[in-house]
């Protein structure tokens, strides 16, 4: 029997829907009916927003008829976080303070995929205010792994993690401010990137932290993820932190080859792993070593203090911007994010500014390392998803503070900005591991071709989550 549309990929749809072979209707219908089957269970979307998904729906329909075909998001549902803005429709953060706010503009990348032709299905379940890797939401409840309904899909875009993996969208936007982004990704089983610092506007995104705040897609495939970028990137002049530089048709820079890739490898992103998850990093990049990958070892000394710099970084920076709150409405946050609100208060502008020196350091020795190799391969997490409600998680025998461990692998790249993408390369107990590959500023062509070549050794790794096996 033909597959649903709804687990096609957009590489699979779009020419589908050029050619008038599927309609925009069709793809969306099958889409809302398996968020109707799931989302009870799985909690991946706060609100759906099926009426209005129907009549974009619609609209992209009479287009392609028209012969006014506008692209390959041309149809094409993707989910919204629930921290960036529509017009006039709710916008809740995953929160109790801003339930019911409705910004009166959209976030620029909303007006870009508009324009692209996209349809959006509804806003996706999220940690309140993005700030927490579980995405155990007080106020509207935990997102749930589709691997495993009793575990985290890691957050903060969870919703959107759970969503694409699911089949509930074709793909999804997510927000990573230390591995917000990749950490659901890799835990659902999913492709997620987080571009170079500045390439996609953050206007009308609610902020964490802002000088580490990226927006990025969360996809089926790489190729799915470059059509995304392709659509969000460029320069805005509403953002202040929008870098003005060229873009590039990131879709058409697929080699289908890694021959003479060097890829560095650094001995600290494989300290202290998972053995299982070690394992399947390790055997990927041995596949990829196959293909033609030079593979050399590469020494970052200031890792050794980037969980302390970016900790400082977004503790300090998500309680300037939530102060007011904290002082106004102390109850009316969850307890994880009021403690760490409140933990944000207490480093000093000195602590701080320590932190950002560590930032120019790192800054530094990647750039050192990037004239040397073409890529970094890592894990994206160093463990399994915890069951929900648990605070602990066990690395090769030992029972480790989840929060100590979460980001160790995805903050340094929010700190120095680079761009990095996590993509499935093996299951550990029955659940997806995510390999992590990071290139230079602007390296983005470079680490999704990296990322679809491994995809196409192994198609094996492409099977769905439980909740979806009969």
């Amino acid at each position: 029997m033909e597959k649903r549309l709804n687990t096609k990929t957009i590489s699979e749809l779009s020419p589908l829907l050029k050619n008038k072979e599927v309609s925009p209707v069709e793809l969306v219908d099958d889409v809302l009916e398996q968020i109707e089957t799931l989302n009870d269970k799985l909690n991946a979307y706060i609100e759906v927003t099926a009426e209005k998904a129907r009549k974009q729906a619609e609209f992209a329909e009479s287009e392609i008829l028209s012969g006014n075909y506008r692209g390959p998001l041309h149809g094409i549902p993707i989910a919204i976080k629930d921290i960036l803005y529509v017009a006039n429709e709710t916008t809740t953060m995953g929160s109790k303070i801003h339930r019911n706010f409705r910004p009166t503009y959209s976030a620029t990348v909303i007006e870009k995929l508009t324009e692209a032709g996209a349809v959006f299905p509804g806003k996706t379940n999220l940690h309140e205010y993005a700030w927490g890797a579980t995405n155990n939401n007080p106020h509207f409840g935990p997102a749930r792994n589709p691997w495993d309904p009793e575990r985290i899909p890691g957050g903060s875009s969870g919703g959107s993690g759970v969503a694409t993996a699911a089949h509930m969208t074709i793909a999804s936007l997510g927000t990573d401010t230390g591995g917000s982004i990749r950490i659901p990704s890799s835990f659902c089983g999913i492709v997620g990137l987080k571009p170079t610092y500045g390439l996609v506007s953050k206007y009308g995104c609610f902020p964490l932290a802002w000088s580490l705040d990226h927006i990025g897609p969360m996809a089926k495939t790489a190729r799915d993820a470059a059509y995304i970028l392709e659509a969000m990137a460029g320069y805005d002049p509403k953002d202040p932190t929008s870098t003005d530089a060229p873009t590039t048709s990131y879709s058409t820079q697929f080699m289908e080859s890694v021959k003479g890739v060097k890829i560095g490898i650094e001995p600290y992103f494989f300290d202290h792993v998972d053995e299982g998850v070690e394992r399947a990093v390790k055997q990927a990049i041995a596949s990829l070593e196959r293909e033609g990958a030079v593979v050399e070892t590469v020494r970052i000394p200031t890792l050794q203090y980037a969980q302390y710099a970016e900790m400082i970084t977004i503790l300090s920076e998500a309680s300037a911007i939530h102060h007011n709150h904290l002082v106004e409405r102390e109850e009316d946050f969850g307890d994880d994010v009021r403690f760490l609100l409140k933990l944000g208060e207490i480093p000093s502008a000195v602590d701080y500014l320590e932190a950002q020196q560590i930032r120019l350091q790192l800054d530094r020795e990647f750039m050192e390392i990037f004239n040397r190799v073409d890529v970094l391969i890592t894990p994206t997490i160093p463990f399994l998803p915890p069951k929900i409600g648990q605070d602990t998680v066990w690395i090769n025998g030992e029972e480790v503070n989840f929060l100590d461990h979460i980001i160790r692998f995805t903050g340094p790249f929010n700190l120095t900005g680079l761009p990095a993408v996590t993509v499935p390369c093996g299951f550990v107990q029955g659940l997806p591991v995510g390999m992590q590959i990071i290139g230079p500023v602007f390296g983005e062509g470079t680490i999704l071709n990296v990322a679809d070549v491994f995809e196409t050794l192994h198609p094996e790794l492409k099977y769905p989550p439980a909740v979806l096996r009969k």
